[in-house]
């Protein structure tokens, strides 16, 4: 099935940024679990680049937060606790909602259509989530990305859109890491967002997506999913063949 983000170099990518993305990915995806132990060797067993250019890709990842830098103990995915992940849904949440008063007003037709288009994708797999289908985590979370992306992308302003997909990338972590899926809930959230794009309604807009993105978290923090991954809870070992996609949502 089609993944959230692409696992083959595009032609005009290096193999740094080939890399980077790859192992990015992993993290995001939850492939990479929280605390992990991410030694060179087994990394260039993983992504078959030299030393050299996966120190480059681990200090970008460092940058966003994603990896933790040890010293000279080397690297590790960024660990995962309840109060990060309050933190980083706020600034989602900061981000999400100047975004969408900002969209909502320069909007036009076409944007209309490309929301329009996004739910659909999202709320189809959805139903077939809420019908027991099984379904990969990484489509399911590609199209919510997609949707909320097409939600502010006419905001004019390229700067909080990439400031806004870095902090949405860190959101997804926790997701994808605590296999989160709210059912009903969820779904009517995504279609009352709709509606409030197609009324131009920002104020109401944000108040669903308050209760989207905070409904989430205590869903993921009072459920326990987060247990196993905390510290202490996780082998501390890289392992020389590509970690397994995550588990089914549920």
């Amino acid at each position: 099935m089609r993944r959230a983000a692409r696992d083959t170099p595009g032609a005009d990518e290096t193999a740094g940024d080939a890399a980077y993305r790859r192992m990015r990915a992993d993290v995001v995806l939850g492939r990479l679990a929280p605390g992990r132990k991410m030694g060179l060797d087994g990394l260039r067993a993983i992504y078959g680049v030299s030393i050299g250019t996966l120190r480059e890709a681990l200090n970008r990842l460092a940058a966003e937060g994603l990896v933790h830098a040890q010293g000279q103990r080397g690297f590790a995915v960024a660990p995962v606790s309840a109060e990060d992940f309050r933190e980083v849904a706020e600034l989602r949440l900061l981000l999400e909602c100047e975004a969408i008063g900002a969209s909502f007003a320069a909007g036009d037709l076409e944007w209309e259509g490309q929301v329009v288009a996004a739910h659909h994708k999202l709320a189809v797999l959805e139903r077939r989530l809420l019908a027991g289908a099984a379904a990969d985590p990484s489509l399911w979370k590609h199209y919510d990305r997609e949707f909320h992306h097409a939600l502010i992308a006419a905001c004019g302003s390229g700067a909080l859109l990439e400031t806004y997909a870095a902090a949405y990338d860190r959101f997804l972590r926790y997701q994808m890491v605590a296999v989160v899926f709210r059912g009903t809930v969820a779904a009517q959230q995504h279609a009352a967002l709709l509606d409030c794009a197609l009324a131009r309604d920002a104020a109401r807009a944000c108040r669903v997506l308050h209760a989207h993105v905070e409904g989430c978290v205590e869903h993921v923090v009072r459920g326990g999913a987060l247990t196993p991954f905390l510290a202490g809870a996780r082998p501390s070992r890289l392992p020389v063949a590509m970690p397994q996609p995550a588990r089914r949502a549920r």
